[in-house]
């Protein structure tokens, strides 16, 4: 199975162990990720009329030397699913969505007809976070979840569009206390808004193999290699609140 993301480094953080994830269950996925830096709809909308071959590949989590436009990796064919998102900073606010998200979903589903299109819902920043953008929810993380929550799922509605609920699966791990920030709790983040190496992509890894495959998560046995060491207790909790917040779809 592949799996196509069109998106920026939100998307770069969810593809990353997804292949390695998938594989502890016995399921063999490629995760493609086509990426532009803070990326929002309205370019990937552009660089789709434009035929804008802007996109750095990367491929199960790896760095490529390819530069590529959608179309270019849509007439690859074999897609089972393909993921678009909002940039992170526009999440929260509906009228950036439109009409790009639209146009976007249009001419997708006329060039890969069959393959199911889907929604990354992304995340809220940290608390305490320096992203320029947590301004205009400010600076609070609460408020920012709920309106990104809020225009993710009214835009998956009038698409129909399912929903990877990376971001209501973000605020579930961040209620445990071993990851509560504000009472001395890890962050799930290692910059104030993209996701830790270990246990932040590890999180979404787990709810795209939960959203896209339907399979439990909670016993998965893979465990992330990366600078951030990892404790087996924690990774347990953040495959149970994956296993949590998947479990609609």
């Amino acid at each position: 199975m592949k799996v196509l993301a069109i998106g920026n480094s939100f998307s770069q953080d969810a593809t990353t162990y997804l292949h390695q994830t998938a594989a502890a269950q016995g399921i063999e996925l490629t995760a493609v990720n086509l990426y532009i830096g803070g990326c929002s709809l309205e370019t990937h909308w552009k660089n789709w009329e434009q035929g804008t071959a802007a996109y750095a590949l990367q491929i199960n989590g790896q760095s490529t030397d390819r530069v590529v436009s959608i179309q270019d990796m849509l007439k690859e064919g074999g897609w089972s699913w393909i993921v678009t998102q909002q940039a992170s900073h526009d999440s929260g606010w509906m009228d950036t969505y439109e009409p790009f998200l639209g146009q976007l979903v249009s001419e997708l589903r006329k060039n890969a007809p069959g393959v199911p299109l889907l929604l990354q819902e992304t995340w809220a920043y940290e608390h305490g976070s320096d992203h320029p953008a947590f301004p205009r929810y400010h600076r609070d993380q609460r408020e920012m979840y709920t309106r990104l929550r809020a225009s993710y799922t009214a835009a998956a509605q009038r698409y129909g569009l399912p929903l990877i609920p990376c971001g209501d699966a973000v605020q579930a791990v961040r209620a445990q206390p071993a990851f509560d920030v504000k009472k001395g709790g890890r962050s799930l983040c290692r910059d104030g808004f993209h996701m830790s190496l270990g246990y932040g992509r590890y999180l979404l890894s787990c709810v795209w193999l939960k959203a896209l495959c339907g399979v439990p998560v909670a016993d998965n046995a893979y465990v992330p290699e990366s600078e951030e060491k990892v404790e087996p207790a924690l990774l347990q909790i953040i495959r149970a609140q994956a296993d949590l917040a998947a479990a609609s779809l």
